[in-house]
């Protein structure tokens, strides 16, 4: 190959084309030397000194090198992990810039620094090289005719969000061409996007599509891989395995399709990213990109020993956001997914570790500070996980200002109340209208709270109400994986656990699936569902399915007559929320307490149609409640400014086991009312029973809810 290297400019880092040839910028600040790695089709590789070097960025620009072409670096310098320096010019490193990547990382001794039977371990220096085994980065052509695509912007209480895999959905769905399940290509297919339209949902968050370490040498022993994608090597380039169009880069221009696709639709493309941490893991993980390029600069070391990682996230590192480079690489990322890709926005994994600027977490940290002043970012979804495995790093309610998170009291609330378990009502009350208690003071609005019953770690839907313990032994680690206290309850007997055949345990298995749906799509805040709950989706139990890319996680899309009737409800549900927008209101409900005297657009009465007194509210024993929504107190007007003025709800909630009688309120006993919802019916109610006159008792079933609406 006859190169010939221009100096070349340092921005933008990674490869850029510009129709004539590529330049090439990486940066490390403790660096000696890099060497530029060209690979042509058979694997032959061509290396080539950078010798520019501008702030740390070293740079050249080599004519005739177009898209397609394959590369990577190699890197040298100090080699004294005790010191944190782990430079290996034998191993050849990813482009944390790179857009595309053309394959999965080889699991082998040689993508490790370290030789595997040096009794120093990582402290020795491997001179294996690891080429043949290192996914190259691909040199992309960024143009695309994204034909007038733009950002959706759907306001936030309108939304509702469906959390899904991209292969998981598609891989046996049987109206997608078959070279295409599994795909970006097969989610944008009209078969996929049409069971989305039809269900009602607004966006998909995807689980992380991030190029990341799929072939774990712990998992491939096991027969498993890293299906769920929560180890990350590079934060610019799609994974290529979800790609039905080969490994060019091709697959960039695949999820850009796809995104266009879903936006005709009509539905937002929400990314799950992990910023946290990286799939290089701890001092005995594989040397891949970033530990290789600048070990110092990227990761968060311990201060005292350095040769060891500091970890929030549980998976062996932590990035280090307090560093100028690594908050650009992480900001530089999210703007190319944003201005490039045409995502609507981001979910935040274990957020928390991004706000650890030395310790402590702090809602100050310098990443929120330039989100919020960024006018890219600034101006999209962003939504926290807002919690990690350190210290303190349990942070509901305490994210800054444009930030909505994920509420995990709302999933805990909703869970214990279903399955009867003691709590007070003004817990169950916060949750259902907002969470006022954790976002109001803060001057945040009710879409500050995802709500959420089930999402891709833990257990389905379906496994919560048929399942009082994880049975996640396919996993190989003897159960001792996944969360232990799930909050869940079989409907039954330990004997039956899972499968059953009695039909009473299976019939409040049914409703109790209504029930939780019913209350998430009627809360206050946004909505999040689980992909495959609509349709009674199951993982045998397992509560921890990241590493079961097979039948365990992929969805069934041969439904059963019981589970296309809870996606017949699930359909007409979130239909029902979008016609009434009492359920999706902007602000808050009025009053200084959430169920204070003298409020207009909300009330709050026992089953006798008396007001709930200060002691019932916080007993922890009471399990039903009647709650009261006025449909011509919403104070924010709509888009066009007029007012909105929705029918009136009562919403009678029984969480005991057996019948109760509910009295309608005296004050709206003059109104007239029809049943809306009765969760004990497998079908949605097409005409329910009408209350009026002296006809004042309703009788809602034990573990039921039902909705009564003004007429």
């Amino acid at each position: 190959m006859n190169i010939k290297l221009w100096p070349g400019n340092p921005y933008p880092l990674g490869a850029h084309w510009d129709g004539n040839g590529t330049n090439f910028a990486i940066f490390s600040e403790n660096a000696t030397r890099i060497e530029l790695c060209l690979f042509d089709n058979q694997g032959k590789e061509t290396r080539v000194p950078l010798t520019e070097v501008s702030n740390y960025i070293w740079h050249g620009y080599i004519p005739g090198i177009n898209p397609g072409q394959q590369y990577g670096f190699r890197v040298d310098g100090i080699h004294e992990p005790l010191e944190g320096y782990r430079f290996n010019p034998a191993k050849l490193l990813i482009d944390p810039y790179a857009k595309a990547i053309a394959s999965d990382v080889e699991h082998g001794e040689a993508i490790f620094g370290y030789p595997w039977d040096n009794e120093e371990q990582d402290l020795a220096r491997s001179d294996l090289d690891d080429a043949p085994w290192v996914p190259k980065a691909v040199v992309i052509n960024e143009s695309f005719d994204w034909e007038g695509d733009q950002l959706l912007r759907h306001p936030w209480h309108e939304t509702i969000i469906y959390e899904v895999h991209v292969k998981g959905f598609t891989k046996k769905h049987p109206g997608i061409p078959e070279k295409l399940r599994g795909t970006y290509a097969g989610l944008g297919h009209e078969a996929a996007i049409s069971h989305l339209k039809a269900l009602g949902i607004t966006a998909v968050e995807l689980l992380p599509i991030h190029h990341f370490f799929a072939q774990q040498g712990h998992l491939l022993d096991r027969g498993l891989s890293n299906y769920w994608g929560y180890d990350s090597l590079n934060y610019f380039a799609p994974y290529s395995g979800y790609s039905s169009t080969g490994t060019q880069g091709q697959q960039v221009n695949e999820f850009k399709q796809m995104v266009k696709s879903l936006h005709q639709a009509g539905i937002e493309v929400i990314l799950d990213v992990v910023y946290n941490h990286t799939g290089e893991g701890n001092q005995l993980g594989p040397t891949l990109s970033l530990r290789g390029i600048d070990n110092q600069a990227y990761y968060r070391l311990d201060e005292e020993y350095p040769r060891y990682y500091m970890d929030f996230t549980g998976c062996g590192n932590s990035l280090n956001v307090s560093h100028p480079q690594v908050l650009k690489l992480i900001m530089d990322s999210l703007r190319y997914w944003v201005l490039e890709m045409h995502v609507d926005g981001f979910r935040f994994d274990l957020a928390a570790a991004l706000a650890r600027e030395l310790y402590e977490v702090g809602t100050l940290a310098t990443f929120f500070d330039i989100i919020h002043q960024d006018p890219v970012l600034s101006d999209v979804k962003l939504i926290a996980e807002p919690w990690d495995l350190g210290l303190g790093g349990y942070q509901v309610g305490q994210f800054p200002l444009l930030w909505s998170e994920w509420n995990g009291k709302y999933r805990d609330e909703m869970r214990d109340f279903w399955r009867g378990l003691d709590s007070s009502l003004s817990s169950f009350a916060s949750r259902f209208t907002g969470s006022s208690d954790l976002y109001q003071n803060v001057g945040k609005r009710p879409h500050a709270s995802i709500n959420f019953i089930t999402a891709h770690d833990g257990f389905t839907l379906s496994d919560l109400v048929s399942y009082n313990h994880k049975h996640n032994h396919a996993n190989g680690e003897d159960n001792q994986d996944g969360e232990t206290h799930n909050r869940s309850w079989n409907c039954g007997d330990e004997e039956d656990e899972g499968s059953t055949d009695k039909p009473e345990v299976l019939a409040l298995r049914e409703k109790q699936k209504r029930n939780l749906l019913t209350t998430l799509l009627l809360s206050q805040g946004v909505p999040m569902m689980l992909g495959g709950d609509e349709m009674g989706r199951t993982q045998q139990g397992n509560n921890n399915a990241y590493c079961q890319d097979n039948e365990i996680s992929w969805f069934d899309w041969n439904l059963t007559p019981g589970n296309q009737d809870l996606l017949t409800f699930a359909q007409r549900l979130i239909k029902f929320r979008h016609e009434h927008p009492v359920f999706r209101r902007r602000k808050w409900f009025q009053g200084q307490e959430i169920h204070g005297l003298g409020v207009s657009d909300i009330a709050w009465f026992n089953p006798d149609g008396e007001e709930m007194t200060e002691e019932q509210w916080d007993a922890g024993t009471i399990k039903a409640i009647n709650i009261f929504l006025h449909g011509e107190a919403i104070e924010a007007p709509d888009p066009h400014g007029n007012r909105l003025i929705d029918n009136s709800f009562l919403l009678l909630f029984n969480a005991e086991p057996d019948l109760l009688e509910f009295t309608i309120p005296e004050p709206f006993q003059s109104f007239s009312w029809k049943v809306a919802i009765d969760t004990t019916k497998t079908h949605w109610l097409e005409q329910g029973k009408v209350y009026k006159g002296d006809d004042i008792i309703v009788s809602v079933e034990g573990r039921s809810l039902t909705i009564l609406q003004s007429m």
